[in-house]
């Protein structure tokens, strides 16, 4: 169309150095989003400017309420952004309805029914309903769900610990990753901690085998590896490995 760039308030920032243009962390990681930018390719990042992303945002909005701007107090957003009042599940609920759907242990044993399996999270322990106690009286999480028969699996807290994740479809913000092994930070969350890992890339899939056991990720989210602050690339995340 003509452009030399495109321009957003995103808070991250881009370098140009021997690697070309590349996606790097904000200098204020409170606020950082290279996390949902990491989907951007190469091309793409390439024509991306981002000015916010080497400023606090406490600078951001006193510059802003000095230019009399009304956003300058505006508050942060917190939660999904076509979902203000927060309440996901609500949300969800309007569009989708109920379905309920067995809630089983790892035998299979069904000790309880939900009302949609959309509304539970890989890792939650409350407002599961369950009314058969556990064998010790220990808590139960939510281990998987399974869409496709509607089926919720619940379990001890260490089953939910894994060591390796697979990713599929890849997306790279710089150079490819090869298969050699090599050190870096994978992050599954937006505003997430980095955990220190190991990644390579065997041709079809992403793979990140951290140095610590990671509880509570589930399939379909994304991860993002890192080189220190830059980002290497993306993938949604297919399998896990305990």
């Amino acid at each position: 169309m003509g452009f030399d760039g495109v321009v957003t308030g995103h808070y991250a920032i881009t370098r140009d150095g021997s690697m070309g243009k590349t996606l790097h962390r904000a200098i204020d990681n409170s606020k950082d989003q290279s996390y949902v930018l990491a989907v951007l390719t190469v091309e793409q990042i390439a024509g991306a400017i981002f000015p916010l992303g080497d400023t606090e945002k406490v600078d951001i909005r006193k510059e802003a309420a000095e230019r009399g701007l009304y956003v300058a107090n505006k508050p942060d957003s917190h939660d999904i952004c076509f979902v203000p009042s927060g309440d996901n599940a609500s949300w969800l609920h309007d569009r989708l309805g109920s379905e309920v759907g067995p809630i089983v242990d790892q035998s299979g044993k069904k000790i309880g029914e939900h009302k949609g399996a959309y509304t539970y999270t890989i890792g939650q322990r409350k407002g599961l309903g369950l009314s058969v106690p556990t064998d010790d009286g220990s808590p139960r999480f939510v281990l998987k769900i399974e869409p496709k028969t509607n089926t919720v699996v619940v379990g001890a807290r260490e089953e939910l610990a894994i060591t390796k994740m697979f990713g599929e479809n890849p997306v790279w913000c710089g150079p490819a990753v090869t298969e050699k092994p090599t050190q870096g930070f994978v992050q599954i969350r937006a505003h997430g901690q980095a955990l220190p890992c190991t990644y390579s890339y065997d041709g079809s899939q992403l793979i990140a085998t951290l140095e610590n056991p990671l509880l509570g990720l589930a399939t379909g989210q994304a991860m993002v590896i890192y080189d220190g602050d830059r980002v290497v690339g993306s993938a949604t995340v297919s399998e896990t490995v305990a």
